[in-house]
């Protein structure tokens, strides 16, 4: 266990063999179903709206096709006329009477250039771009083009503002995206955010960003080191571990106003990872209060103080259920650190992992019935990937490849997602990925970047 510890070495740690089946975990995860069949046909603008419909066309569909909801129709499929309004449609006129092999006629686009091959679809997204009192106006639609008349076909028609500028234009195209996404079913995760450790200012403190990798802010500003971040359910608290007065303890601050919140550490040499019950209402941890690093709870402001659990190793990383009643920690006690689970009591210890390599990290799928996790199974020691394990069945699925070290996998409120951090590029960065394995994205670049961790 003497590489357990976060601050001694990276926490990132990983174990576990089981048969998998076929991408079973997975499946549960992101579904089985067969996908909606989005176009997404260009934008244009009007005026000085036109100068933005590059930024606003890019992140409209990157939004919509990174949510994994969909199957995106390549554009070299669509048809040459494309409409910008619900009005641009036009029926076909029926074919000539007597005349052999005749067919419709063609009066303007309709709904059948877009189901129909090539194109294939069954939705559509379009509309355009404006300029109405000195601000960015979006109008847009989303038809079901498997319909036989425009009135049926229109699922919404919307009209979205912002700033005439490229941010006004990220803006618009973010809400759009969001409409469609929750109109299949689908989390939106604009409002959300990625709390990550950074280096790039010569300590590690806390930072934030949009999930995009937008919009990058240092919360903290201990000139020490800060590690191990935890969001509270309802992402109005922040829990870390920090070293600014030499031993590590834990800190709470509220991101509403940033200012640092009451939290009791108990006299021990190290108090540390630390993480919040779906309540809120108290925080799990590491202490060495009694000697070796155990499971403590306690209230949220660190009162009421109880050990969960009592054996002579190291215990680290408890996670809680969403759904409650359940801790998934990291334990050295049968031997290299592995994946445990106990009730909220600390009673019904189980293994989760084998015992085989080393596993570490594990994070709770909103549903409650999947954890993520790092692994080592099969390659030389400090190779880390990332697991998907179902916890009834012990399933587990890879994601990861021997892409360098992935660690740290945190979920997504819409259980759809996994940010994590990985040095595939050199250096230690935060990545976000489809909980599939698939779309793949490098949010940070500046200094080193390690432990997200993903809340509302």
């Amino acid at each position: 266990m003497r590489r357990i510890l976060p601050w001694l070495t990276p926490l990132v740690l990983g174990a576990l063999f089981l048969a998998s089946g076929q991408q079973e975990v997975i499946i549960k995860v992101m579904g089985g179903a067969q996908k909606p069949a989005l176009a997404v046909p260009d934008f244009r603008g009007g005026g000085d709206a036109a100068q933005h419909t590059g930024v606003f066309n890019e992140t409209l569909y990157t939004d919509l096709d990174e949510s994994g909801l969909f199957t995106m129709v390549a554009k070299s499929m669509f048809p040459l006329a494309v409409p910008q309004r619900p009005e641009d449609f036009r029926a076909p006129l029926p074919p000539p009477p007597r005349r052999k092999d005749a067919q419709p006629q063609r009066q303007g686009p309709w709904l059948t250039d877009w189901s129909a091959p090539p194109a294939n679809a069954s939705h559509l997204a379009f509309g355009y771009l404006a300029v109405q009192n000195e601000q960015l106006v979006l109008f847009g639609w989303l038809f079901d083009v498997t319909q036989q008349d425009v009135s049926n076909a229109q699922l919404f028609g919307k009209r979205y503002f912002g700033p005439l500028s490229a941010d006004g234009a990220r803006k618009v195209a973010h809400e759009f995206a969001s409409d469609i996404i929750v109109q299949f079913g689908g989390a939106p995760l604009t409002a959300s955010k990625i709390y990550f450790i950074s280096d790039r200012t010569g300590f590690k403190e806390v930072w934030s960003m949009n999930p995009d990798g937008s919009e990058q802010k240092q919360l903290t500003n201990y000139r020490s080191i800060c590690t191990t971040p935890a969001v509270s359910a309802d992402g109005t608290r922040l829990a870390f571990t920090t070293y600014a007065r030499v031993n590590p303890m834990i800190f709470i601050h509220s991101l509403e106003t940033g200012r640092r919140l009451p939290f009791y550490n108990q006299v021990a040499s190290m108090n540390a990872t630390p993480a919040f019950t779906p309540d809120g209402r108290q925080v799990l941890y590491a202490s060495t209060a009694s000697g070796y690093a155990q499971i403590y709870i306690a209230n949220a402001d660190g009162s009421g103080v109880r050990r969960l659990s009592n054996v002579r190793a190291i215990e680290v990383e408890p996670k809680v259920s969403p759904k409650g009643g359940e801790v998934v920690f990291v334990s050295g006690r049968s031997g290299p650190q592995q994946i445990y689970k106990m009730n909220l009591d600390g009673a019904n210890v189980e293994r989760l992992t084998t015992g085989e390599g080393e596993a570490s990290n594990p994070a709770w799928h909103p549903s409650g019935e999947v954890i993520a996790f790092a692994w080592t199974r099969g390659f030389e020691p400090g190779n880390w990937n990332l697991f998907l394990m179902d916890v009834a069945s012990r399933r587990v699925d890879q994601l990861t490849h021997g892409a360098g070290r992935n660690e740290n996998p945190s979920w997504a409120p819409d259980g759809r997602h996994l940010a994590f951090s990985s040095n595939r590029s050199g250096s230690s960065q935060i990545w976000t990925m489809l909980a599939d394995g698939t779309k793949l994205r490098r949010l940070t670049s500046q200094g080193r970047n390690e432990k997200p961790v993903w809340g509302k």
